[in-house]
């Protein structure tokens, strides 16, 4: 007999805490949203919207599978407004295809979490991957648009584009870009020029049957200082450990990131000036955040993720029993799953930001009941 103990890791945030639920090919997924504030007004069209930015079959460019993502809220929320209790949520998997995969019940696909999953718990779903799909993140889309809600009201926004596909790059900064257009392409890419050259690249990918990586750049904007806790809840540490539990992904740099080594140090600095009564940095090489905690600067990063692993190729592999064999994809995957992650880098974004803002203010609160 084959005995593990169960899966751990299903949650996220401290006060603002996230647990998702559910596998790719099961009846459905769906979270609980614990720690949000009572009195908070939801706004469902702004979600649903939220989940139509992630949802699969919004454009050529992305996996055909055919999810309406609609989110059916079981609690937490009476006449348009939080409780203060456990927000819990569904969503349905209406199109899945469990026959797609068939020909991989005991084989290994190449860098997936078959294998993984297997000598860890002595059994997988290989239906889409189980747990591990991507489909799980639907559930990190609406924990993300509620806290985007909260955090709309403090003043905060957080913006995600795509600002590489492989080499093709964006040679501007997100301050010269207009991140009012992000929406207007279907890469998601804030110039024109360089998303028609994205979106030409995974056009040709996809037709080879590969697939192709790339970077989502995020900012973050109204963010006060203070938010972030040392020492190993950091600000910045805890938006890599979301930011890198998202499927695919392979990199997180904040601020000047790994190019902070081209400078010297009096080059890097951020020095500081006291402007309209506030204390600002005259450049922001530091991201928004020094010393774990944020510095009132806008915060901004980058998430690298790779090619998606399923490939319209022959490729060799070994099965369950280490067979030697050969393994083709089949089914809807994404050439690029860029575009769909934008909302995703957003949501994930918002859920740390949230729980740090909810952080502050109890740290307030207990600091104004001891003096």
């Amino acid at each position: 007999m084959y005995i593990c103990f169960p899966m751990a890791g299903n949650s996220i945030g401290t006060l603002y805490r996230l647990t998702t639920f559910g596998e790719s090919h099961g009846e459905a997924i769906g979270g609980i949203i614990d720690g949000c504030p009572a009195g908070l007004d939801i706004d469902l069209d702004f979600i649903r919207s939220e989940m139509q930015r992630r949802r699969p079959g919004q454009s050529h460019i992305v996996s055909q599978r055919k999810e309406e993502d609609e989110v059916q809220f079981l609690s937490g929320i009476y006449e348009g407004k939080t409780t203060g209790t456990p927000i819990g949520f569904t969503i349905k998997n209406e199109d899945q295809r469990s026959k797609d995969y068939d020909h991989n019940k005991d084989v290994y696909r190449p860098s997936h979490a078959d294998y993984t999953y297997d000598a860890k718990y002595g059994i997988r779903d290989h239906r889409g991957g189980g747990r591990s799909s991507a489909r799980e993140t639907a559930c990190r889309v609406v924990a993300g648009a509620i806290a985007r809600l909260l955090l709309k009201e403090a003043g905060m926004e957080i913006r995600a584009y795509v600002s590489q596909v492989a080499t093709i790059k964006l040679s501007k900064s997100y301050t010269e870009l207009d991140l009012s257009t992000i929406e207007s392409n279907s890469i998601r890419c804030p110039d024109a020029s360089t998303a028609a050259q994205m979106i030409e690249l995974i056009e040709q990918i996809r037709k080879a049957g590969d697939t192709v990586g790339g970077i989502v750049s995020c900012v973050c904007t109204g963010i006060p200082a203070g938010l972030g806790e040392p020492v190993f809840d950091k600000l910045h540490a805890d938006l890599a450990k979301a930011m890198m539990s998202i499927n695919a992904t392979k990199g997180f740099e904040y601020g000047e990131g790994f190019n902070s080594i081209h400078f010297k140090g009096s080059e890097l600095n951020d020095l500081f000036e006291a402007k309209d009564e506030k204390i600002h940095t005259k450049t922001n090489h530091s991201g928004g955040i020094q010393g774990g905690i944020s510095n009132g600067m806008d915060i901004y990063f980058n998430v690298a993720f790779k090619p998606v692993a399923t490939i319209m190729q022959d490729q060799q592999t070994v099965d369950s029993k280490g067979n030697e064999t050969a393994i083709k994809g089949k089914g809807r995957h994404d050439p690029c799953v860029l575009p769909r992650a934008v909302p995703i880098v957003e949501s994930m974004a918002a859920i740390i930001l949230a729980d740090h803002l909810l952080r502050a203010k109890t740290s307030q609160m207990q600091s104004v009941v001891s003096s």
